[in-house]
């Protein structure tokens, strides 16, 4: 949002401490280039503040009456840039903020006024401000992300070294796969869109390159070189 002469920085304030708030706006109302548009008590009065007021920077506290910040964290990143702004250091709650889209987690007591009028302008800009432990929430939310990923990959690997092992057709290991998710010929049929009496050649075929007899078989031969 801006005013004539100057662009300024759009800031939000939402906390249901009328204290904070107003030593939140002692801190940045005029002060280079951020102007306080608005408050609100609660998660309820803040999206519809964010909706009206479309801040640059909304901060958020989480302990709200009403709806706190986790709960409508999400629905306020539509309309601003959120920073959380915070007593709560707990890793999950972290870890629930980054992920439904806060570009900033900073925790009451372990910041300054220029600090927070930095992280103001940091998020403002499209970029990120992370107290300490939010910080070390969010690297290892990384590594979590990356460990996954490997997990996929090799996980893409076994199957394909099952399916050559074994000789199946990639239509036949899709078979094979909802076989070991416990689905009827019937299910299998409608996750496939086949008909049953084709998944049920599939299987015939399956279960003759797998050497078994059964469904019970075929699910234990496979999983144990997947």
């Amino acid at each position: 949002m801006t005013w004539p002469g100057a662009p300024h920085i759009g800031v939000l304030i939402v906390d249901d401490n009328p204290i904070v708030r107003g030593a939140l706006r002692g801190i940045l109302d005029g002060g280079d280039g951020v102007r306080v548009l608005g408050e609100a008590a609660n998660g309820r009065e803040g999206i519809a503040a964010a909706r009206r007021l479309q801040p640059t920077v909304t901060l958020l506290d989480h302990r709200m009456p009403i709806a706190d910040g986790l709960s409508v964290i999400a629905t306020i990143a539509q309309y601003s840039s959120v920073l959380v702004l915070t007593s709560d250091d707990d890793a999950e709650l972290i870890a629930g903020m980054l992920h439904q889209g806060a570009r900033g987690y900073l925790v009451h007591g372990e910041f300054d006024p220029a600090e927070l009028q930095r992280a103001v302008r940091e998020v403002a800009g499209g970029r990120g401000w992370l107290s300490p432990v939010a910080a070390s929430v969010a690297a290892s939310m990384v590594r979590d992300q990356q460990a996954r990923e490997r997990s996929r990959h090799q996980q893409t690997e076994r199957r394909a070294a099952a399916r050559r092992h074994f000789g199946l057709t990639e239509r036949e290991e899709d078979v094979m796969h909802l076989l070991c998710e416990g689905l009827s010929n019937a299910s299998i049929a409608h996750r496939l869109r086949l008909t049953e009496k084709t998944v049920k050649n599939h299987l015939n075929h399956v279960f003759a390159k797998l050497q078994v007899r059964s469904r019970t078989e075929a699910v234990v031969r496979w999983t144990s070189i997947r």
